[in-house]
């Protein structure tokens, strides 16, 4: 009996001496300084550098104006006496829109022409009585004068009368007028404005770098405030001079379009295609490495880590266009980066287009 159970004690030694064993052989495969290099290696995504086309679109806001628009104000101070406004009405050039008092001006221009008519019936007698020596050249010229000097008063009287009138400027419609009729206004008092209705000119600012890629001729589309439709406009001029304090460029366009909703004063988004390259290379953003002095990206050559400094171009969303420094079929690391070292070999989880 005592021998079988040492022959058991012994027994279950040698098989917790195999298990303890195995378990130091296992710890010691995993701690194996290969193991753990080729296990540690990461795996990154990478991208084939292929070319697309590159469409160099901006957006910039603007607003709609009207072709021609004018505060309707008076020349002289005095008394309205009629007002022809219609509110939201077309009325044409040189309609007359307003008139004040003027009675005393037209008073002093009857006088004058009565003047004017008399000393012209004595200028015709003495014309005759001077060709046949009746008069004096100087009684003559005297009376001329008279002639001429009354004539230049009537001119500077009916100027004093025109001014006493406010005409439509051009045609255009009436917006709501501020006056009534027995008003005392002066120069700075507002009767109403007009504008042109079929034709709107829209101003927008560029930034300066754009300045000279806008030329008059330009083809561009813009929406308004809540609303998707594009309209067509065309561009007329610029300011020609940059502004201090912005550093943009103004930019005006006449559209073309016509539509209810465009109304001058709307807030406009304006779509400016300035051109497009058929071969651009766009890799994605997070794929540039950014330095002091220059920019880089993860090349791989050969499998292996490669290092290349690049200019980069138009940031389109996610992707940013590579003018130096990568050809067509590179392929780019887009994934850790931080963790690759010059001439380090690559793994790759995946590789995208």
């Amino acid at each position: 009996m005592k021998k079988k159970t040492t022959i058991w004690v012994a027994a279950i030694f040698i098989l917790l001496t195999i298990f303890f064993l195995k378990i130091g052989f296992s710890k010691s495969n995993d701690n194996d300084p290969k193991k753990d290099k080729k296990k540690g290696q990461k795996k990154v995504e990478a991208f084939i550098v292929t070319p697309t086309l590159l469409v160099d679109e901006i957006s910039v806001s603007g607003s709609l104006q009207a072709f021609d628009e004018v505060e309707l104000k008076n020349e002289v101070a005095g008394r309205v006496v009629k007002i022809n406004l219609p509110e939201g009405k077309f009325v044409k050039r040189g309609t007359l829109l307003v008139k004040l008092f003027d009675d005393d001006l037209q008073s002093n221009l009857k006088k004058m022409q009565a003047q004017l008519a008399l000393q012209q019936n004595i200028y015709n007698r003495q014309t005759e009585l001077f060709k046949v020596n009746g008069i004096s050249k100087n009684d003559y010229e005297q009376t001329q004068l008279q002639v001429s000097s009354l004539k230049a008063d009537i001119e500077v009287q009916k100027t004093l009368i025109r001014k006493t009138e406010v005409q439509a400027p051009f045609d255009g419609t009436i917006g709501l007028r501020s006056i009534s009729v027995g008003a005392i206004v002066t120069p700075s008092t507002l009767l109403a404005t007009i504008r042109t209705d079929n034709k709107l000119k829209l101003d927008f600012f560029v930034p300066e770098k754009y300045g000279a890629e806008i030329k008059p001729g330009l083809k561009i589309k813009f929406t308004i405030a809540n609303g998707d439709k594009q309209y067509d406009a065309t561009v007329m001029a610029t300011e020609k001079g940059i502004d201090n304090s912005t550093h943009n460029l103004k930019i005006r366009a006449i559209v073309n379009s016509s539509s209810k909703e465009l109304i001058a004063g709307a807030f406009a988004t304006i779509q400016l295609k300035l051109g497009e390259n058929k071969n651009a290379l766009m890799i994605p953003t997070q794929a540039i490495i950014p330095q002091e002095e220059d920019k880089k990206v993860i090349v791989a050559h050969q499998g292996k880590v490669h290092f290349v400094s690049v200019k980069t171009g138009i940031r389109k969303f996610s992707k940013i266009e590579i003018t130096e420094g990568l050809q067509a079929g590179d392929t780019v690391v887009t994934s850790g980066l931080l963790f690759l070292k010059e001439k380090g070999k690559l793994k790759y989880s995946t590789i995208s287009k």
